[in-house]
């Protein structure tokens, strides 16, 4: 499972739909509406959020905003909706979640070497990106690569 904190728009077709997949996968985790994948680091992040489904929620607008500027047609419908606050309760600030300067060169790198060998067009788009933007809900923060990352091959 690799839910990008990079911006969308560097992903491949490929890259945009399993990203889009494994972040549903996440959903459902997160939902506790399956057995799989419940211990993987990628989670952690979501899981110190003060709400996690919004957090995962706001993750996945922004994969579907990016598969609608393509003229892809990814199903919102399979984003579960987060409850409106009771009546005289304030509603949140829409979620955000910091991610590391480190976390996102090593990601960069990662993505640019997946695209050179599957998409090489792509990864010739982005050549010059040296620091990449975050996906919306994602905001840089100094520092090294997260604590939670495992894979990096």
């Amino acid at each position: 499972m690799r839910i990008w904190s990079l911006h969308p728009r560097y992903l491949d077709r490929q890259g945009l739909t399993a990203c889009w997949r494994e972040t549903l996968l996440a959903q459902a985790v997160l939902a506790g509406t399956t057995r799989g994948y419940t211990r993987h680091p990628q989670l952690e992040r979501f899981r110190a959020a003060p709400d996690p489904l919004a957090a995962v929620a706001a993750y996945l607008a922004g994969v579907a905003d990016e598969a609608d500027a393509r003229g892809y047609r990814f199903d919102r419908s399979r984003i579960r909706p987060v409850p409106a606050p009771a009546a005289g309760v304030p509603t949140m600030a829409a979620p955000s979640i910091a991610v590391t300067e480190g976390q996102l060169q090593l990601e960069w790198a990662h993505l640019r070497a997946k695209l050179a060998r599957r998409s090489p067009e792509v990864a010739d788009r982005w050549r010059l990106v040296e620091v990449p933007e975050t996906h919306p809900l994602f905001v840089p923060v100094p520092g090294p690569v997260e604590p939670w990352e495992r894979a990096t091959g």
